[in-house]
């Protein structure tokens, strides 16, 4: 394929279920086997609006506090995250701040979900109105003299033109767009404004609109004007989703930067990398995940090696995944299982897990911890590392290690922030990083004196609420879907829904709706309906609760019968090429 279209009709899916090792040489036979820049993975799809946003405020895209700051924190604002379903070992900790330390909580969500229940304020604003709530928060900080003068003039750049812009979200306003009522919009910038030691968590629920990106920085806003960043039980920690997304970012699974952050446009970055592996880096980003797709369907891509990762059921309109998928002329899939989209591959590699290899996996709080093989793969499966280094000796470029620990070695001497990392240091804990040598204890948190940018300072941006070009509802789909996760299962469902406990508890996907919604179209508990959208439908059965708010349903995503990502699709975030998998205009009716 590529002798016949050469490098950039080849592109490259990589992992967050997988190790650092794995994802290092993956990317490495992408750029240098393949030789394009066609490389990207699920944060994409999730937290890349995240990876945007915090890159722009404060020059990383890392989370800056670790677990101890979450037990230390005297207040937290819990935005766009069922933290006790997605992320329970924070929400613990979220807990053990509250009840023995008297921390308090302010939960903004559309969904009544079990954090409320903890939370001293909830705000239930409409479905998309995050920058306004979040904006509405900052102007009443700032407005009731809380704002942290001191840090804001030391650390800070911009503030005067984002002050500025603040003056039109007033509380009246924030109601007007979002529902939200003025007096408990004062409760929460109060809470966090007056806080000794303030706390920001969130998750998809402000990354996976259009204006993803936006919320990220209205989000790193609030941390800058309270100075609530680089301090013991401050920070922001936006929730990762797989155990490894952190590290599959760190080693660039992506289309736009080399491992370690380095800038694949900047000629002394690739010069680097260069040297280092003998082969020309490819100068272009190239494209993203979603573009990719879409680019298999418009018949520019042509083959694709996926590793671990499920696009037929995580990626935004999978009919046309499908479509674009069956229109490749060669697809390898990398997988534990025979998933959706291993059924369509042309070749299937059989890939040990993570209890049958070796390795290191980074999570939310940026610790590198090991992982050892405990039992040996079955049949002929075996660790990713080694199938890619096999497949990109056989296409010209040879790679070749005794083991992941020499991986590692070399990921060391490429990513100044993992530096000091070496496998016979994370016995126990782990390391966070950045580690930038082999006596360097890592980081617990970030951002203590100075921000990674060009002056060293924190950027306030001005962000505004901005419905243009949302799938917003009309008298032909009324409703607001919400997609999401439950407890009991994991993203497109190729593990969990093969354990027989979990899958006994969760059979099957439940559409939630409103009473008055119910009665509105003829609904009622335990009855089959169809959801409707723009881009297909799905039955399921009508689960009626208050959880959800009237004129707005929720739908899990890990029923593959009945997918969720059938009924999403449309624009992308512009930034950040994030789907908008939050809000989609829908409609549900009775079905059988």
């Amino acid at each position: 394929v590529k002798a016949r279209h050469g490098a950039h009709a080849l592109a490259g899916f990589t992992s967050a279920r997988a190790t650092n090792e794995d994802n290092f040489v993956f990317q490495k036979m992408i750029r240098c086997a393949f030789g394009t820049n066609n490389i990207d993975h699920c944060a994409r799809l999730c937290h890349m609006a995240s990876a945007v946003a915090l890159k722009k405020a404060v020059g990383s895209s890392a989370p800056s506090a670790s677990s101890p700051d979450v037990r230390m924190a005297t207040a937290f604002i819990v935005c766009g995250t069922n933290t006790t379903v997605t992320h329970p070992v924070i929400s613990s900790q979220v807990f053990k701040a509250k009840y023995e330390s008297g921390a308090k909580i302010v939960v903004i969500d559309p969904r009544r979900i079990e954090m409320v229940d903890h939370a001293d304020v909830w705000l239930r604003p409409k479905n998309g109105t995050n920058v306004a709530v979040l904006n509405g928060l900052a102007r009443i900080i700032w407005k009731e003299g809380l704002a942290n003068d001191a840090f804001i003039e030391a650390r800070t750049e911009d503030w005067q033109t984002y002050i500025e812009n603040l003056e039109r979200y007033t509380p009246e306003y924030v109601e007007e767009v979002s529902g939200v009522p003025q007096s408990r919009l004062r409760e929460a910038a109060l809470i966090y404004g007056k806080a000794s030691r303030g706390m920001l968590l969130w998750g998809m629920g402000i990354t996976q609109h259009l204006t993803g990106v936006d919320g990220a920085l209205a989000m790193a806003n609030l941390s800058l004007i309270s100075g609530h960043v680089g301090r013991p039980g401050t920070g922001f920690i936006p929730l990762r989703g797989q155990s490894n997304v952190q590290g599959c970012s760190d080693m660039q699974g992506q289309h736009n930067n080399l491992p370690g952050y380095h800038d694949i446009k900047d000629p002394k970055d690739r010069a680097k990398f260069e040297k280092a592996w003998g082969v020309p880096m490819p100068e272009d980003e190239y494209l993203t995940l979603v573009e990719m797709e879409e680019g298999a369907v418009e018949g520019d891509i042509k083959a694709m090696y996926i590793m671990g990762e499920n696009p037929m059921g995580s990626s935004p309109d999978i009919k046309e995944v499908e479509h674009g998928l069956r229109k490749l002329e060669f697809l390898a899939v990398q997988d534990l299982f025979l998933s959706e989209t291993a059924v369509l591959a042309d070749v299937v590699f059989p890939a040990a897990s993570f209890a049958e290899k070796d390795g290191t996996f980074t999570n939310t709080e940026r610790r590198v911890q090991l992982i050892r093989k405990a039992v040996e793969p079955p049949g002929e499966a075996r660790a990713d590392w080694e199938i890619i280094c096999d497949v990109s000796t056989a296409m010209g470029y040879a790679m070749s290690y005794p083991g992941t620990a020499e991986i590692m070695e070399e990921i060391a001497s490429l990513a100044p922030s993992y530096a000091g990392i070496r496998h016979e240091r994370l016995g126990g804990s782990g390391l966070q990083w950045p580690c930038f040598d082999t006596e360097h204890p890592g980081t617990r948190f970030l951002y203590g004196e100075n921000f990674p940018t060009a002056s060293g300072k924190g950027l306030f941006h001005v962000v505004n609420q901005d419905d243009a070009g949302e799938d917003v509802a009309d008298d032909r789909y009324p409703l607001n879907l919400n997609t999401g996760r439950l407890l009991e299962h994991y993203h497109t469902g190729t593990m969990s829904r093969r354990s027989r406990g979990l899958d006994h508890m969760r059979p099957a996907g439940e559409v939630e709706m409103h009473p008055e919604d119910a009665r509105r179209y003829d609904l009622e508990d335990g009855c089959m309906g169809r959801i409707v959208t723009r881009h297909g439908s799905v039955e399921v059965k009508v689960f009626v609760t208050d959880r959800t708010a009237e004129g707005a349903i929720f739908y899990p995503f890990h029923f593959t019968e009945a997918p969720a990502n059938r009924l999403t699709g449309g624009p992308l975030d512009k930034a950040s090429k994030t789907p908008a998998y939050k809000r989609t205009a829908a409609r549900v009716e009775r079905f059988g």
